[in-house]
């Protein structure tokens, strides 16, 4: 059954640290949670992950008790309701561009009267509709937008301000390529925007999130009110075994190396 602990973190203004779950694989999701990660992020836009994934990705993050989110493709009630269905806390919703766009990834997410969300005995409800359930379950879910287009910064306080969005995340890789310097996620016109609507964010009182790929960048972005931050399981592999080998390249250079 859904458990609001999670998003009691939230509202206490704790910093909360995830990565993407990346991989589809269970057991890539387990090592994440046995890390000690706060939470892991299905991704669903960037990966060939589906719907059909999530159930067996979420159970192996519940048996380390790690809660788990989903980034979906589309802004779509029928798309969303499937991962949310099969056990994830909530969506993440990317290019949200307008209010219009943030209401319908609310809507997707909460069961009438706050949302359009359909019921059903599910795996995340164990498979009935206990009285009390869709009220429960509209307090402990999480909507996640994203702001990462042109017009989602000429619209962020209408979107930061709908009702029912949890977390607006500042996706530093599309800001960047909104900004017109793709690729340069370090640009001052990225640092800079991401800094301005973070603090438009925790002005209304709402968690802003970011990507964090080094304890430099966490610090940085938590000094600035920061609250929520991601990491990639894909780049935490990728880095760990460039490291590695470098690191033996290094070793077997100095040993063969004259004296």
């Amino acid at each position: 059954m859904i458990d609001g602990a999670f998003k009691d973190r939230l509202r206490a203004g704790e910093p909360l640290l995830g990565a993407f779950a990346s991989i589809e694989a269970a057991t890539a999701v387990e090592v994440m949670a046995v890390g000690g990660f706060d939470f892991l992020m299905l991704d669903g836009e960037h990966t060939t992950m589906g719907p059909a994934d999530a159930a067996m990705l979420v159970r192996a993050a519940e048996a380390r008790a790690t809660p788990v989110l989903a980034r979906v493709a589309e802004n779509e009630r029928p798309v969303m309701a499937r991962y949310l269905d099969a056990g994830v806390l909530g969506t993440m919703t990317p290019m949200v561009g307008s209010a219009a766009d943030a209401r319908r990834a609310v809507a997707a997410v909460k069961y009438p009267p706050q949302g359009e969300r359909g019921l059903a005995g599910v795996r995340v409800n164990d498979f009935e509709t206990p009285p009390g359930y869709t009220q429960a379950a509209n307090e402990a879910t999480l909507v996640v937008v994203q702001i990462e287009t042109p017009n989602g910064i000429e619209n962020a306080d209408e979107i930061i301000a709908t009702e029912g969005v949890d977390v607006v995340f500042l996706g530093p890789s599309d800001l960047s390529a909104a900004l017109g310097v793709p690729g340069e996620t370090k640009h001052p016109r990225v640092l800079d925007t991401i800094a301005a609507l973070t603090e438009r964010i925790a002005a209304v009182g709402k968690a802003a999130g970011t990507v964090a790929r080094t304890a430099e960048d966490y610090a940085h972005w938590r000094s600035l009110g920061m609250q929520v931050f991601l990491h990639s399981a894909t780049a935490l592999l990728l880095g760990a075994t460039r490291g590695f080998l470098q690191g033996v390249k290094a070793a077997e250079a100095n040993r063969t190396s004259p004296c």
